[in-house]
């Protein structure tokens, strides 16, 4: 595993397990907002960001929200492929409503657990 998909990983785990802890609590919106901070930490580790795409389509079936569960099934396939060779918007929070091809700013506590990872 390279070094910084071994350093984000924790990172990423922790948005997981707080997107769980947010739908126990019935808090929909916040889960998926913890899946998207995860999808940021995670998109240039290709198991990372594979590992949330699959979270997020599991969300969307759960909430039977087909929009966004045939958005996350077609950003599977792509972040397979793609992620290994770097072809990645940075700071793209991963969801269907957004194009996967828009870099967006991230989040300055997510850009420090990024950096920290890369160093």
């Amino acid at each position: 595993m390279p070094r910084f998909a071994r350093r984000i990983q924790p990172w990423v785990q922790l948005e997981l397990d707080a997107a769980n802890l947010a739908e126990a609590r019935e808090e929909r919106a916040l889960a998926f907002s913890h899946l998207e901070r995860a999808h940021v930490l995670g998109q240039a580790a290709t198991f990372e960001h594979v590992r949330v795409y699959w979270r997020m389509l599991l969300w969307a079936l759960r909430h039977r929200d087909a929009a966004q569960a045939a958005g996350q099934i077609g950003r599977l396939a792509t972040a397979t492929a793609l992620t290994g060779i770097g072809w990645i918007p940075e700071g793209n929070t991963g969801g269907a409503g957004v194009s996967a091809f828009r870099r967006m700013p991230i989040p300055p506590d997510l850009q420090r657990v990024i950096d920290d990872a890369r160093r």
